[in-house]
């Protein structure tokens, strides 16, 4: 009687793991459309690089700004070049190329890097609600509470945090096997479109990154709306002046944050089902929103637009030399 051989599964996932490359489907097959988006996104990306390295330099070379807030703000400028950077490229490059192709391994890169900023910016724009928090309701010890060294070991916290995160997100996400069809149905490497075309059933891992992803956008989203409506009720006993400014400080933030986490929640708070507005959603997370954070922060903040004065005057002043 002939023996059967119990099967390797995981032998047998790793045999259908085949697929060494994904084609990204993109916004359009159309060629004067992909012309026409090439030169928006360029230009769109070239103007988020100018602005945020702008206020980082500018935050650098002024003294003045030499505060945790505008410390967290550099590091989100930072954040925003570095997030834009993992996706725009690519799809630039794909406007221009008949074959939207990515490689696995690039895919995978890809996915690790966009949730690393994505993140760990919504980590810092935690901590840069609990900075405003500190500032205005108990200014008196702000210095004490958020000192260099606190606002450093924060920044670390964060980034770590953003990493594990990452980590977990792709390691779910490598371990299934992919043996076609190919298509990504968006302009990027995502997570939740990816795992759609891993040839398993992917409910538990769905279910996973709705609790990781999802949990964290909308948790952070919670505490941050608390946050800010305790220092809106806060700042009722405040003069004129600076519950001007201490408003317009908020306003800014409350915006990032909404449009930035609102991206988050409505794509990975539920399991991988595609829908049409997930294409318009994904372009203002990754191309719209790094653009519009210095546009925020510098027309509704006085001392940026100070700093910036300063910073273009003095170099007027040495040309002149």
């Amino acid at each position: 009687m002939e023996e059967r051989g119990i099967p390797n599964w995981t032998a047998v996932a790793q045999n259908q793991t085949l697929v060494t490359e994904f084609i990204l489907v993109g916004l359009s097959n159309d060629p004067e459309t992909q012309l026409i988006l090439f030169v928006v996104f360029l230009v769109l990306y070239v103007l988020t690089l100018a602005g945020n390295f702008l206020i980082v330099v500018t935050i650098v070379h002024d003294r003045a700004l030499h505060t945790p807030m505008y410390f967290f703000l550099s590091n989100l400028s930072f954040i925003d070049i570095c997030h834009s950077t993992v996706t725009v490229p690519k799809m630039l490059a794909d406007f221009l190329s008949p074959e939207k192709t990515i490689s696995y391994g690039g895919c995978v890169a890809q996915m690790f890097f966009l949730h690393l900023f994505a993140c760990t910016e919504i980590f810092l724009l935690t901590v840069m609600a609990y900075d405003r928090y500190v500032a205005i309701c108990n200014p008196m010890h702000y210095l004490t509470v958020m000192s260099h060294k606190v606002c450093l070991l924060l920044a670390g916290t964060i980034w770590l945090g953003g990493t594990v995160h990452s980590l977990a997100l792709i390691g779910m996400t490598i371990k299934l096997p992919y043996c076609g069809p190919q298509e990504v149905d968006n302009f990027f490497c995502d997570v939740p479109p990816v795992i759609k075309l891993a040839c398993t059933d992917t409910y538990i891992i769905e279910i996973l990154i709705v609790s990781n992803s999802g949990l964290i956008s909308v948790v952070c989203f919670v505490v941050l709306v608390v946050s800010y409506s305790v220092i809106l009720v806060s700042l009722r006993n405040r003069f004129a002046e600076g519950r001007r400014k201490a408003l317009s400080t908020c306003a800014a933030h409350l915006t990032v944050v909404t449009l930035f986490l609102g991206h988050c929640i409505f794509i990975y708070s539920r399991p991988s089902i595609s829908f049409k507005e997930d294409k318009v959603v994904s372009v203002f997370f990754t191309a719209v929103t790094p653009l519009l954070n210095p546009i925020i922060y510098t027309l509704r903040n006085e001392d940026m637009k100070r700093a910036l004065n300063k910073l273009v005057g003095r170099k007027v002043s040495m040309e002149k030399k």
